[in-house]
């Protein structure tokens, strides 16, 4: 059974920084591409970051430059690292496991999900 895990979300004030982990257990987890993803209420659910199994990344214009995301592949782990934090980037934040080794940006290709992390950025 494959599961994840999200922690360090908050209430923060904007230009503050947080740090989301994702830890992952029930699978071999340096072999697939890790996703963030985010949903505000009344909107879908968006992509913000991706990494592939070699490092590879990829975000979202509206966080390039201030979010950056990791993996620790030896604790089974991957990271949100986000700075310069914005009201706008308020939402649940998502951990998601993809289907393959590859990065994508879509939901349709993350087969396994986190519970989700509560970000809140104040003005």
């Amino acid at each position: 059974q494959v599961q994840l895990v999200e922690s360090g979300g908050g209430l923060v004030q904007a230009g503050d920084s947080l740090r989301l982990s994702c830890a992952v257990s029930g699978r071999t987890f340096s072999s697939y591409a890790m996703g963030w993803f985010r949903q505000a209420p009344g909107k879908e659910r968006e992509f913000v970051a991706g990494i592939s199994w070699s490092g590879g990344r990829r975000y979202a214009d509206s966080v390039k430059g201030r979010f950056t995301i990791s993996r620790d592949n030896a604790k089974n782990t991957v990271f949100l690292q986000m700075n310069s934090l914005k009201p706008e980037d308020t939402a649940v934040y998502y951990c998601a496991a993809a289907s393959s080794s590859f990065l994508e940006t879509t939901t349709r290709h993350y087969a396994y999900w986190g519970q989700g992390t509560q970000v809140t950025v104040s003005s």
